[in-house]
């Protein structure tokens, strides 16, 4: 926090007007150059606040149980520790907000001035919900501070003063930024989905970690989450984008074109490779050296058949062969998976996953297109930030947790999602008749695959599961798993195997797979000596990869997986040299960093 210094510099405001000048014979001469000229202008304005927008993260993986990498996030494989410094406890970005705001009166237009006044108040809130995601209690500050500024040492504000001061921010925002559709700027309908989303957080937050200190409770947050998610609903004009000429890759197009569009997409990031704007999502999906992600068994076996049965009743689903686990699913799984049927866009064959490039056997294709683009850090396709059907699962997870969801609810928002796809409308009643034991079922004894242990008893428990699955199916890839996980309370999930494609028992001291029927010999399997048979991969049991029975079983990630601390792991630990600097700021429960108070 002692970093929250005034760094406003001339020479980063010479830097930040110049860049937005076109005629280099316009520039003010730098000796008269002041904060107050500077931020009098509205181009000026906009110069600075242009920083705020990268802010945004490059989202395009999971860092939680659906997914499997080379290296593994250290919060879920057990091998956090104190930072000294970093760690997230980062506070730049709020210095440039509030910076912003504290010059705006300087500019005469009044436009101008109430429309950066909301994005700064965007900005703020979106940056405060990142702060609580981490660390529960963090200090408000609404203003630029100096260097010897007595609030660098104040304590941390509480969880509730700091959300209501987030809902604050982010009701201006939404009263003042314009509704016109921008797919690259904060507007009207990107605050509403912000909104709606730190609402819904915290709302599963404070119910499931049983948070009751406060003056407002779970049901408070998850009434202005449903409240919100609905009014963009049915106010916003965005919808759930389809191509009634392709309808079998309605949803995979969504990650597929270039340029994102207004129909669905709320704001994305953008790139162009002519502006030397690109990004490694190719690169990281198609090299060997890049990740190698993968989608988890668990992850694929819990997308539904594609008639809206459960795969896992399916007798002896846990060992398919992969031809026979991919078939006659929801179709978001070959769209976000390569299965038998991809081709890759711009040819005419099928593409078989390399496993050199992925660790599970379960390629992800999200934001793939061709082959020139899944280079490495060759992609310029947008990345999406905020997308409506991410509103409307909002919006029926927060009815269902309030108990007031209705059939008509579920029709206006999830299965908007599924009827996108050619999937079977959700059906409340049956959903509540019979929960789904996969989804349910606690990492314990002969499960190993971590259900929600946790989710509220009542009539509503079995739609509340289809509502999370439906969730992780829709927005898989998109970086949301792992702090829905945190809200739900369910972090022993992290414990549980990541687990791969079944490998069955060896047959000659090897088991060769052909993922798409071509004829050829995709990846071969081998014990002791490396077979003569003309395949693509080899990898050797239990060097190159990791069998969960040795010579056979499921690939198996990163074994021996840390434990989770539910007295701990729910919130990050403040960085110990912050503390050592402001002795007020106490640290979050559970972690121990060396100092005595």
């Amino acid at each position: 926090m002692n970093k929250i210094i005034r760094i406003l510099s001339l020479t980063a405001i010479v830097a930040a007007l110049v860049g937005c000048e076109k005629d280099p014979l316009d520039k003010q001469p730098q000796s008269s150059l002041s904060p107050e000229a500077f931020f009098s202008q509205v181009s000026g304005l906009e110069a600075f606040s242009n920083n705020f927008y990268t802010t945004f993260p490059t989202v395009f993986a999971e860092n939680a149980d659906v997914y499997a990498m080379a290296t593994m996030p250290e919060e879920i494989s057990g091998r956090v520790q104190v930072p000294s410094t970093g760690g997230g406890w980062s506070w730049g970005t709020l210095r440039n907000i509030n910076t912003l705001l504290g010059y705006l009166h300087y500019c005469k237009d009044q436009d101008a001035v109430k429309y950066y006044d909301a994005l700064c108040r965007f900005f703020r809130a979106y940056f405060y919900f990142d702060k609580v995601k981490q660390f529960g209690d963090v200090p408000w500050y609404d203003r630029e501070l100096g260097s010897a500024d007595p609030e660098l040492y104040k304590p941390r504000d509480s969880r509730e003063y700091v959300m209501q001061k987030m809902l604050e921010d982010i009701d201006i925002a939404i009263a003042n930024l314009p509704s016109e559709r921008n797919v690259y700027r904060i507007t009207k309908w990107t605050a509403m989905a912000l909104k709606s989303r730190f609402c819904l957080f915290e709302g599963t937050f404070r119910k499931y970690h049983d948070i009751t200190a406060y003056e407002n409770g779970a049901d408070y947050y998850l009434e202005l989450a449903a409240e919100i998610s609905h009014k963009f609903i049915t106010t916003s004009g965005y919808s759930i984008a389809k191509d009634a000429s392709d309808p079998e890759m309605n949803y995979r197009k969504l990650f597929s074109t270039m340029n994102a569009t207004n129909t669905e997409v709320i704001l994305a990031k953008d790139f162009n490779a002519a502006l030397d704007l690109v990004h490694n999502v190719g690169g990281a999906f198609n090299t060997a050296t890049n990740g190698r992600y993968g989608m988890t068994k668990k992850a694929v076996a819990a997308y539904l058949m594609k008639d809206g049965s459960r795969f896992t009743d399916k007798a002896g689903w846990e060992t398919m062969s992969f031809m026979d686990e991919v078939k006659d699913r929801d179709p978001r799984l070959e769209q976000s998976i390569i299965t038998p049927a991809y081709i890759r866009d711009e040819e005419t064959v099928t593409s078989p996953q390399n496993m050199a490039n992925t660790t599970t056997g379960y390629a992800p294709i999200k934001y793939l297109t061709t082959a020139a683009y899944n280079a490495y850090n060759k992609a310029e396709i947008d990345l999406i930030l905020f997308r409506s059907a991410e509103v409307y699962l909002n919006y029926a997870e927060a009815k269902a947790e309030l108990g007031t969801l209705t059939q008509d609810d579920l029709d206006m928002s999830v299965n908007k999602l599924r009827e996108r796809v050619g999937m079977p409308a959700m059906n409340m009643a049956e959903a509540n008749a019979k929960p789904d034991p996969f989804l349910k079922a606690p990492a314990s004894g002969e499960n190993t695959w971590g259900g929600f242990s946790k989710v509220a008893t009542g009539g509503n428990e079995g739609v509340i599961l289809e509502i999370r699955r439906e969730r992780m199916v829709e927005l898989i890839q998109e970086g949301h798993r792992y702090y829905d996980i945190i809200r739900w309370a369910e972090g022993k999930i992290f414990e549980s195997p990541l687990y791969g494609i079944y490998v069955p028992q060896p047959e000659n001291g090897k088991v060769i797979f052909d993922f798409n029927g071509d004829g050829t010999n995709d990846y071969c399997v081998y014990q002791t000596d490396k077979p003569s048979d003309k395949v693509t991969v080899y990898q050797k049991a239990q060097a190159d990869v990791i069998l969960s029975k040795e010579s056979y079983g499921y690939i198996q990630m990163h074994k021996g997986m840390g434990k989770w601390d539910e007295e701990r792991d729910y919130l990050k630990p403040i960085p110990s040299e912050e503390r050592s600097l402001n002795r007020n700021l106490t640290q979050n429960p559970g972690w121990k960093d060396g100092l005595d108070f």
